[in-house]
C-alpha cells in the first residue's frame, strides 16, 4: 500500500498493533540479578513464616525447612505446596499482580531450584483473547527469574481500523517479560515473627509490533504519547501470612515504577509512573484458596476513539492444589477499556506445574 497522509491516524482517531518475531535484548535484568545478587546468609529462615502457633494448621504455602538438619546432604525435605501461583508476566503471584514469595525455591540438600511452567489465558471479549506462556527458576532461595510470553488477539479492532483509515494490520501482537526478583528480607527474618518478606524486581518489555505500527500509521503512536517498543519496570513487595484468624491469609502490596501502558501491550511512554498493586488471598483449605486483587493502571498517554483511556484492573481468583506439583486457577476480572471495547465480567484461566 503506498503511504498516504489520509492513511495517517491522529490523537483522536485510532491505533493497532500486530505481532511479527524479533526477540531482542530479553536477558538484560536476567544478566543483571545474576551479578547483583549476594550468597545466601548461614542460618536464614525460608520465604515463608509458619512459626505462630496461633495458626490452627500450617499453611501449604509453607516451605521452610531451615531447622531440618538431614543426615546426607543431598536428602531433601518433602515438596512444599506449588505455591504462589504464575501471574502473567512470569512472576511469583496471584492472577495480575505478584508475591513477595518465591516460585519452588531449593529444598534442603539441593543446590539449586527447580523450574516451573505456566499457562495462562483470559477471554477478553468481542474476539479479544489473552495468551500467556510462563517460566520462572528459583536457582537460590532468595533469587527468582522468571520469563513470560504474552500474546494479544485484537478482535475486531484491525477491522475498524481498516474501515475507518483504510490501513490492514495483523490481527495478533507479543509482549516478551523477562523478569529478575531478589528477596531481600525473608519473612521472620532475625526471629522477628512480625516481619514480612519483602522482595525487589526489574522487569525488562519488549513489544513486538508497535514500531511497525507506529510507521504504517505515519507516527501516530509517537502523537499519542506511546513512543517506545521497550521498557523496563521496577517492583518492590511485601508479603505476611495472618496466622491469628481462622484460616490462613496471605497479604500481598506492592508498588511498581514503569512506563508501560496496559503491562505494555499498548507500548510505552517517556515517563515512569508510579502505581500501586496488591492481592489478599485466604487459605480456605490446605487445597483451595481465594484471592482478590487490585492493579492500578498509569495513565500517561494521550486517548483516541479506539484507544480508550486505561482503568485500573481488579480480579477475584479461586486456586486448587491438584498436587505437590500443579495448580490450576479460575479468574473474574474487571480491566477498564481495553482498546476500542470495556474488558468488564471477563473470566480466565491459569495452571503451574512445578518439576
Amino acid at each position: 500500500m503506498e503511504p498516504r497522509s489520509a492513511c495517517q491516524l491522529t490523537p483522536d482517531k485510532g491505533i493497532i498493533l500486530n505481532h511479527s518475531t524479533r526477540t531482542t535484548l530479553l536477558v538484560f535484568a536476567l544478566a543483571s540479578a545474576w551479578t547483583a545478587t549476594a550468597a545466601e546468609p548461614a542460618g536464614g529462615s525460608s520465604q515463608t513464616s509458619s512459626n505462630s502457633s496461633a495458626s490452627p494448621t500450617a499453611p501449604p504455602i509453607v516451605a521452610d525447612n531451615s531447622s531440618a538438619k538431614p543426615t546426607n546432604a543431598m536428602a531433601t525435605a518433602e515438596k512444599p505446596m506449588p505455591l504462589p501461583l504464575h501471574e502473567i508476566e512470569g512472576n511469583g503471584g496471584v492472577f495480575s499482580t505478584l508475591s513477595a514469595y518465591l516460585v519452588n525455591p531449593p529444598r534442603n540438600g539441593e543446590p539449586v531450584g527447580r523450574p516451573s511452567v505456566g499457562f495462562g489465558y483470559i477471554d477478553i471479549g468481542h474476539g479479544r483473547d489473552l495468551a500467556a506462556w510462563t517460566l520462572t527458576e528459583t536457582p537460590w532461595k532468595r533469587l527468582e527469574l522468571g520469563f513470560g510470553y504474552d500474546r494479544l488477539d485484537l478482535g475486531d479492532l484491525p477491522t475498524e481500523i481498516a474501515a475507518q483509515d483504510k490501513i490492514v494490520i495483523n490481527n495478533t501482537l507479543g509482549l516478551y517479560n523477562a523478569n529478575a526478583r531478589l528477596q531481600i528480607l525473608q519473612e521472620g527474618q532475625f526471629d522477628q515473627k512480625w516481619l514480612p518478606a519483602i522482595t525487589a524486581g526489574i522487569h525488562y518489555k519488549y513489544n513486538d509490533g508497535v514500531s511497525q505500527i507506529n510507521n504504517q500509521l505515519g507516527g501516530a503512536l509517537d502523537a499519542m504519547g506511546l513512543s517506545h517498543d521497550q521498557g523496563l519496570d521496577y517492583t518492590l513487595y511485601a508479603s505476611k501470612m495472618l496466622t491469628f484468624l481462622p484460616r490462613p491469609v496471605l497479604v500481598n502490596l506492592g508498588g511498581r515504577a514503569t512506563k508501560s501502558a496496559e503491562l505494555g501491550l499498548l507500548g510505552f511512554t517517556d515517563h515512569y509512573s508510579f502505581v500501586f498493586e496488591g492481592s489478599i488471598v485466604a487459605l480456605l483449605t490446605d487445597k483451595f484458596v481465594v484471592a482478590g486483587e487490585y492493579k492500578q493502571q498509569p495513565r500517561g498517554f494521550n486517548s483516541s476513539s479506539l484507544i480508550g483511556a486505561p482503568d485500573d484492573w481488579w480480579t477475584l481468583d479461586a486456586g486448587y492444589v491438584i498436587n505437590r506439583h500443579m495448580t490450576f486457577a479460575v479468574g473474574y476480572g474487571h480491566f477498564g477499556t481495553v482498546a476500542n471495547h470495556a474488558a468488564n465480567g471477563v473470566w480466565g484461566l491459569t495452571t503451574k506445574w512445578e518439576f
